[in-house]
């Protein structure tokens, strides 16, 4: 059995260190059959695109040998050396950037690769002219592959800077030396997380070709049921002891399967979760969110009053995948490219009185592992609750619904709103239902927030056990008004088929005292 490694993103160190390699080269060849080519592709942290950079170098290095037993060796290929300008931007560091530092940053790494090339340069001072000045020695002579990986994170990590712009016109400046200089390039693949720059920075490229949502490549990185089952079922079996092997298969999945990067492709595991899972005895943990969730998403949450349950029960069009840029940042694009949600399912319909057949597409949390952590996070971020104090918390939250008691569930919350400091006191109603819905949704409780009925909307509908509760928030106002509500608009009647006992719910925020101040309870009887 070999071993695994969540650490390696080298294909040549995996591959002479006997580490577990799930081959993904008929991709890979693919990639390299055209003559020349120029991709871009992206994919959330974590799932192997730069071990995919890593792998596409070793194959335009001629190293043959290492590929032995995979599916690309005995494919027609030359395996002809090629001279390759490989940029990572993995080391970039944020700290006080500004966009001469982000030049120097280039240009440190032009020259590196310009030294293992064995090419002098003159430039000294300007990146995208050692660029030009690397590219151009090999025009005439060869052609070039050039690999870049993680060409996002100097705009991610300045996203909310007010440097942003500038250091979008660096970048831009940058690549700009790709495009007059097409016929130099045996490949050119650019990988990152987002889509940011697809349109500003590469938009002078236009032969570049985005394989980020192509049926031919949805499967590349990240591992399918048939691939996990095939790469890791001697170490399922031996997790499986008195459990049963379907079952432990069925948690596995629930926990890391469940990204979909085309509309009909299969669903995929995390590697690198998957791998960790393993490595530690099968110990089911969130691995992918170690580094936890950035904080300006959490900053984009809030301030745009995003609804979690509303937007994630609308379906979105084609052109939601296309692009995004820093100037109009929405947080379920966001939360789309950078791997906490994913593709859920796609339906067509007809336009009305018209032939035209539209594709919507819905998005959900991909699996357990990344739902729950990104609800910790969140919970940290707009409440004082400590990660390390969540699973108590939430252990005496159940406790309290499974008895039903409401007095019990309220306090508890009341706890929550008691901790936070003044200063993140935010007097919007909305505020307050994001906490209560992901609490909520860290219980694993049957949650919806802002539910649609024939008279309004109902704030949000917990059950559990043998309860339904049915909760209206009002801001500054009373618990009296929010149960004359729920029961003028007849709220509990969307539930009588569930045959379940109901419970109606008035609570009161006031932004004063940044807590609530009262709550009804009440039986629902028909």
């Amino acid at each position: 059995m070999k071993e695994l490694t969540t650490s390696i993103f080298s294909f040549e160190d995996l591959i002479q260190g006997n580490f577990l390699y799930v081959d993904k080269t008929e991709y890979i060849w693919q990639l390299v059959k055209p003559a020349k080519e120029m991709y871009f592709f992206s994919r959330p942290r974590r799932f192997g695109k730069s071990l995919t950079i890593s792998t596409l170098k070793a194959v335009f290095e001629g190293k043959k040998e290492l590929f032995k037993g995979l599916a690309i060796y005995d494919k027609p290929y030359d395996w002809k050396q090629y001279p390759i300008i490989h940029i990572s931007c993995g080391d970039y560091n944020p700290i006080n950037d500004t966009a001469e530092k982000l030049n120097l940053y280039f240009l440190r790494k032009i020259k590196e690769v310009a030294n293992d090339l064995k090419v002098s340069l003159t430039v000294d001072d300007d990146a995208s002219q050692a660029f030009a000045e690397l590219m151009d020695f090999f025009k005439g002579k060869e052609q070039v592959v050039i690999l870049v990986d993680e060409y996002d994170k100097p705009i991610l990590d300045n996203i909310t800077s007010p440097n942003i712009k500038e250091i979008q016109r660096c970048l831009k400046g940058f690549y700009s030396i790709l495009k007059d200089r097409n016929s130099q390039e045996r490949l050119l693949f650019v990988t990152g997380v987002s889509k940011f720059c697809h349109v500003s920075l590469f938009s002078d490229l236009n032969n570049l070709t985005d394989i980020t949502m192509d049926a031919h490549f949805a499967t590349m990185l990240g591992f399918t049921q048939e691939e996990m089952e095939a790469n890791f079922g001697d170490r399922i079996a031996a997790l499986a002891d008195e459990r049963g092997i379907d079952v432990v298969k069925d948690e596995i999945k629930r926990w890391y399967n469940g990204y979909r990067f085309e509309k009909n492709a299969k669903t995929v595991y995390n590697p690198v979760s998957l791998a960790q899972f393993f490595k530690s005895g099968g110990e089911f943990n969130n691995y992918w969110f170690a580094t936890g969730t950035p904080t300006f998403l959490l900053d984009l949450i809030m301030k745009s009053k995003f609804d979690f349950s509303l937007s994630l029960g609308r379906p979105v069009s084609k052109s939601f995948f296309d692009a995004f840029e820093v100037t109009d940042l929405d947080p379920m694009v966001m939360l789309f490219q950078t791997g906490y949600l994913t593709i859920d399912r796609a339906e067509q319909r007809l336009v009305p009185y018209t032939q035209k057949v539209i594709t919507e597409y819905y998005l959900h949390f991909p699996n357990m592992e990344v739902e729950e952590s990104f609800n910790n996070s969140l919970l940290t971020y707009c409440t004082n609750v400590k990660k390390r104090d969540t699973q108590e918390l939430m252990l005496n939250l159940v406790t309290a619904v499974g008895a039903c008691d409401v007095d019990g569930f309220i306090r508890l919350f009341q706890s929550i709103f008691a901790g936070i400091p003044y200063s993140i006191h935010v007097k919007d109603e909305h505020y307050y239902q994001t906490v209560f819905y992901v609490v909520c949704d860290l219980l694993k409780l049957m949650v919806q927030a802002e539910v649609c009925t024939g008279d309004g909307r109902i704030d949000m509908m917990v059950s559990a056990g043998e309860w339904i509760y049915v909760i209206e928030f009002k801001l500054n106002k009373t618990a009296e008004k929010a149960m004359t509500q729920i029961e003028n608009k007849e709220y509990a009647l969307k539930y009588i088929k569930e045959n379940k006992r109901i419970m109606l719910i008035g609570v009161n925020f006031d932004f004063n005292t940044g807590n609530i101040t009262d709550w009804l309870k009440e039986e629902y009887h028909g």
